[in-house]
């Protein structure tokens, strides 16, 4: 059965965090590229929806990660070891990092867009104001990329973390 429990951890580990990952890691350049001041074409904003969505679903998926994890480490008899409360330590900071602020970033993200794009769209229908103003300034893209950025690199950083930690095991048998 530890096998079992190994290999499906694994599985969900590569099948679902890997996804959210990689997702996750392209939304930030995508939004600089739709929040251009210039108006984003559909396609951008479509590619971010599709970010997002990958983003939640696959995280929806990879709470199956931690479950089956405990489920091996339950077989295996090492609940107790010092190498994996602080992998489990490090995941739950991982999914509160991903739950907390990457997703709600996300969504914050896409809100302030359509809003630009409105805005924007109001302007051109009224035609130009009454003079030169001091411009727009930096969109929502340009704005949250580069915080969705930072905590999208400490989510990845947590999670390389986690797999060395799951690799490695300190004090294990392996001769690792």
């Amino acid at each position: 059965m530890t096998k079992l429990f190994l290999s499906l951890h694994v599985l969900a580990a590569v099948l679902a965090i890997g996804p959210v990952t990689v997702a996750a890691s392209m939304f930030p350049a995508a939004l600089r590229r739709a929040g251009a001041p210039a108006p984003g074409d559909g396609d951008a904003r479509a590619n971010l929806r599709m970010l997002h969505r990958v983003c939640r679903v696959y995280a929806a998926v990879g709470t199956a990660v931690p479950v089956l994890g405990f489920a091996t480490a339950s077989s295996l008899g090492v609940l107790g070891d010092g190498w994996l409360i602080v992998s489990i330590v490090l995941t739950t900071a991982a999914a509160a990092v991903l739950a907390l602020l990457i997703l709600p970033g996300q969504d914050a993200a896409l809100v302030a867009l359509q809003e630009q794009e409105q805005e924007q769209e109001q302007e051109q229908e009224q035609g130009p104001g009454p003079g030169p103003g001091p411009g727009p300034g930096p969109g929502p893209g340009v704005r949250s990329a580069a915080r969705l950025a930072m905590f999208i690199g400490v989510f990845n950083l947590l999670w390389a973390t986690v797999t060395v930690l799951m690799i490695i095991r300190p004090g294990s048998t392996t001769g690792a």
